[in-house]
């Protein structure tokens, strides 16, 4: 099988944006995000538009705060959990700026980062926006239960982090860098459980890792960081048995964007946090501003998206999962 890890030259991140809601301002990163909003409802009539405000609102204050306009901006990738990303082409609706929507779940924050690295390499375009929004409420009515029902959580369930994430790619020499990328494939153990995310991209996320490495002659502690996206506490002590299994050891620099964004006891968050807006906001908030004060130098971001829907679900298919790795370094 040809190898699907390649070199990414010339494309560097000049700014990233984070908003988040009032149960991700609680937790333990909650300094590290740009803003933060007391109600999750931002005044809206429902939580559906909510989320359109918070993607919005999210990229408006990215392309305010890099000083630039919306025809600075060449294009845009982005994405939600919402059927037919309706979130985020609604969101778009309100910008001046062309659009491709993306979608892989949970990793679709990934998705669009390589897209747009590739596209900036070609020389054809010269800066992007790669964003992505999630919002419990809208997880939980999509695809398990509305809120109202009140329905008990099982133990290894997780929390749809509300917010939204945004980086603006460019091909103009900054401190971070994209440098490398490993693009997944889906895998299926036959996990049917729609409570039970880690474990459906639990695989997925190890296959990833593992043909990251073997394809680019690295070994694991050449990272500071190797982040999954949202595998949660339970999906990120699977993913690494599973990559032992296949002669990986993951070591301490090994850790989830999922358990990092909660503090699971106080919390009360399950196995963590989930989302498309888990690995989007806690790279824009807490990884890229650790990279620019030099506390991390190699980061191997690997966003993780469990590839159902409500209706596959509800018919009983299995939850097949995604995971793509994207390599950021500090410019030297």
């Amino acid at each position: 099988m040809k190898a699907s890890t390649f070199d990414i030259n010339g494309v560097f991140v000049e700014n990233t944006a984070s908003i988040v809601g009032p149960k991700e301002a609680e937790g333990p990163l909650s300094k590290y995000f740009d803003k933060s909003v007391k109600d999750d409802l931002l005044g809206q009539k429902s939580h559906e538009l909510a989320e359109i405000k918070f993607h919005l609102s999210t990229i408006r204050y990215l392309i305010n705060k890099s000083g630039h306009k919306e025809n600075d901006i060449d294009l845009c990738i982005s994405g939600d959990l919402l059927d037919e990303i309706s979130g985020t082409s609604l969101t778009m609706r309100e910008l001046d700026i062309p659009f491709l929507g993306a979608y892989n779940a949970c990793a679709t924050f990934a998705e669009s980062l390589i897209t747009a690295s590739v596209f900036i390499s070609s020389g054809k375009f010269s800066r992007i926006i790669c964003s992505t929004s999630s919002h419990f409420c809208t997880a939980e009515r999509q695809y398990r239960f509305p809120l109202e029902l009140g329905n008990q959580r099982t133990p290894l369930s997780q929390w749809t982090v509300t917010a939204a994430g945004a980086v603006m790619l460019n091909d103009k020499p900054a401190k971070v860098a994209v440098k490398r990328a490993t693009l997944g494939r889906v895998i299926d153990l036959g996990v049917t459980d729609a409570n039970d995310m880690g474990a459906c991209m639990a695989p997925a996320a190890a296959d990833t890792v593992c043909r990251h490495f073997a394809e680019s002659g690295l070994e694991p502690d050449y990272y500071d960081l190797i982040a999954t996206g949202d595998l949660g506490v339970a999906g990120s002590e699977l993913m690494k048995v599973l990559a032992e299994k296949r002669g990986l050891k993951l070591g301490l620099n090994y850790n989830d964007c999922g358990a990092m964004i909660f503090n699971r006891v106080s919390q009360d968050v399950g196995q963590g946090g989930s989302g498309a807006a888990c690995s989007s906001s806690v790279f824009s908030g807490f990884i890229y501003k650790k990279m620019l004060n030099g506390e991390l130098k190699r980061v191997l971001l690997v966003p993780t998206g469990a590839l159902c829907s409500k209706t596959s679900t509800l018919q009983g298919e299995s939850i097949p999962g995604i995971a793509h790795a994207v390599a950021f370094e500090v410019n030297v």
